[in-house]
């Protein structure tokens, strides 16, 4: 059986292009050094962390960082590109937040995992108390939407210590909630006034849940590298694509100004988080390493051997590209 594969190219067609904040080199290093400072990884993973540098190029000018800037920060300046330094700082913020919870509770079991959870749940104010009524929406959202995403990813350890394979249809549900979607659309809205009839209106929603399709479905594609999977991811994105192009050239609901136009915003947001994500997963060197420039124009690679999770640290590990 061949060790090489073929990565579909899920987005040749898609409108957006990649796009990356003016101000990503200084704010991605700030949250960066935060992240250092609370010492989230042990020094073999904090050395993979920092260590791998990329060289610049004419496509990607921008590498020439450390993985610390490079992971979480990298995709928020991808995803939130057109953010003033204090949106994008909170964006970078978050990105590593969920990189550090997703890293532990890949390894943790479901007892762990939940108590990962209620910590990061005790660290925002009284979560599990509704917001007072009047209260800005946006706590409400925050609220509900993070405690959504550990609660998922609490069962997705519960899944592992059993051995429990979900169907399809599980599967998809569990992925929208474990990618971290609705938490990552609410930073697109910062700075926008839009009425929560305009962002709960079913077609929006609609598009919303199709964006977040696309990002876990491409991720499948990176970490499930199998024939068949690879025929799965290329097939469902083409149907997930056309549905979102034919609801956003026809569908999308009139509020009047200035909502329309901060609603065509926050809709091209998702299409951004797209596209920033699938550029992330070659940029980033999570999956492919200093040869991702070249795996992301060929669409070809070899599948390495499975790593035993016992033998690494918890957070990022240094990928040996000589392989790929």
């Amino acid at each position: 059986m061949s060790n090489k594969y073929y990565l579909p190219d899920t987005l040749k067609n898609w409108k957006w292009p990649r796009q990356i904040s003016p101000d990503h080199v200084e704010v991605r290093a700030a949250s960066a050094e935060w992240l250092r400072s609370l010492k989230a990884f042990s020094p073999r993973a904090q050395d993979a962390f920092d260590r791998c540098e990329f060289s610049k190029s004419q496509d990607h000018p921008f590498l020439t960082s450390s993985w610390a800037q490079l992971l979480p920060g990298l995709l928020a300046c991808m995803t939130y590109p057109f953010h003033d330094k204090a949106r994008l700082r909170t964006g970078c913020d978050f990105m590593n937040m969920v990189f550090v919870f997703d890293e532990y509770t890949d390894r943790a079991t479901a007892e762990e995992a939940q108590v990962y959870a209620d910590i990061a749940m005790d660290a925002l104010r009284n979560p599990h108390v509704p917001r007072p009524k009047g209260e800005w929406i946006g706590g409400e959202v925050t609220r509900h939407q993070l405690r959504r995403f550990l609660k998922r990813a609490c069962k997705q350890a519960a899944d592992r210590n059993r051995g429990h394979i979900r169907n399809i249809e599980e599967y998809i549900e569990a992925r929208r909630e474990t990618i971290g979607g609705a938490p990552a659309f609410a930073l697109v809205e910062l700075g926008m006034n839009l009425p929560d009839e305009a962002v709960n209106h079913p077609v929006i929603e609609e598009l919303s849940m199709l964006a977040t399709d696309m990002i876990w479905v491409a991720n499948v594609g990176e970490e499930d590298r199998r024939s068949r999977a690879m025929d799965w991811v290329g097939e469902h994105h083409k149907k997930l694509e056309a549905r979102f192009m034919k609801i956003y050239e026809n569908d999308i609901p009139k509020f009047g100004e200035p909502v329309d136009s901060e609603l065509a915003q926050y809709v091209d947001g998702f299409a951004i988080w797209v596209r920033g994500n699938d550029q992330w997963n070659f940029e980033s060197g999570r999956y492919f390493g200093s040869k991702a420039q070249e795996i992301q124009k060929t669409r070809c690679a070899t599948l390495l051997p499975k790593a035993r999770a016992e033998d690494y640290d918890v957070g990022p590990q240094h990928v040996d590209d000589s392989k790929l």
